[in-house]
Formats: structure tokens, sequence, C-alpha cells
């Protein structure tokens, strides 16, 4: 079986930038994941994720894109594409990442790595949140992600009790010690 990591990227501090991460948040903690999948934080881990190039054999990345187009449009890319967009990465997670694709690939031993994007309408707020019209294109990027994970074959088990994306921006907006202690 190969070895998966969901990277959840984003500065949940700068509005719909923390996307990714609210993404990844809410399938650890609606789904049962399986021993051969990671869910990752990747937060602002820009440089800090070269050890999962190197030790999974494929990452699915979920963050935010600079591409002009319009809000809540999402896609879905692998690293040769990345790498192309060139002037158009303009986030630092963009730019580490393409920097960490770029390294990495001198060795032989890189994961293979997919992106799942989505064009944020709002990113330079600071607001713990998700703009409405990003909001309600979640269940989009989840569908994609989850897509992406069965083209891997993994097909992830909901639950039985189902935590909103507003309860998990909620959670992790505002992460109290009771809610730390909590596994979902």
């Amino acid at each position: 079986m190969k070895k998966i990591a969901l990277i959840g990227m984003g500065n949940i501090m700068f509005c719909d930038e923390g996307l990714g991460t609210y993404l990844a948040k809410y399938i650890e903690a609606n789904y049962e994941i399986p021993d051969n999948l990671e869910i990752v934080d990747g937060g602002l881990m820009g440089f800090g994720l070269m050890s999962y190039y190197q030790e999974f054999d494929k990452l699915i990345i979920v963050s935010t894109n600079s591409k002009d187009g319009k809000a809540g449009e999402i896609f879905r890319y692998d690293a040769d594409t990345m790498l192309k967009l060139g002037d158009t990465r303009k986030s630092a997670n963009e730019v580490e990442v393409a920097m960490m694709i770029e390294i990495c690939s001198i060795k032989d031993d890189m994961a293979q790595i997919e992106f799942i994007t989505m064009i944020p309408k709002n990113i330079e707020d600071v607001k713990n949140d998700l703009t409405p019209t990003i909001l309600k294109q979640m269940p989009k990027l989840l569908e994609k992600t989850l897509q992406a994970l069965e083209d891997e074959n993994i097909t992830l088990k909901e639950k039985k009790r189902v935590i909103t994306f507003k309860e998990i921006i909620e959670d992790v907006a505002n992460p109290t010690q009771e809610k730390v202690n909590i596994a979902y």
C-alpha cells in the first residue's frame, strides 16, 4: 500500500488563506483515517515539509492558489504544472512549496505530488474565518479531495457524528484546552 499524506496548507489568520488547513481538519474530524494515510496540518510549514516529500509515496496538498479566475474555482494538478505557474505564484506558501519541489526533485525518492487548490476571495483581512463564497465551495473542495484519495485506492468512511465546516473553523480559530483534548 502507498503511504500517502494529505497536507492542508494555509494561514488561518488571513481569512480564505486557511482553507487547506480547515479542509484537513474537517477530514480528520469526520472520517476514519486508514493507517496508510496521514492527515497533516501544513499551516505555514514551508520548508518544514521536506521530510514528507521524502518519506511518503504521494502527497496531496490542499491550498489556495493565485491564478486569475473566479473565487471558489477549484483546480487539480501535479508538481510539474505547479512549477510552470511561474509569476502566478504570489503567496509565501506557493513560493515555498515550489522551491521544495525543485530542491527535492534532485533526489530519486521524492514523493509524487498532487495539488488541489481553490482561488480565494479574501486573503488580506486578518480574520479567522472563511468568506461566504469560499465556505459555500468547501463541500466541492472536499469532494475533489476525496476523489483524489479514491484515485489512490483510499475510500474514507464517514464517522457517525458530522462536525460542520463552521464548527471546524471555530475550533481551529479559537482553540481551548478542552477542545485540544477532544479526539474527534
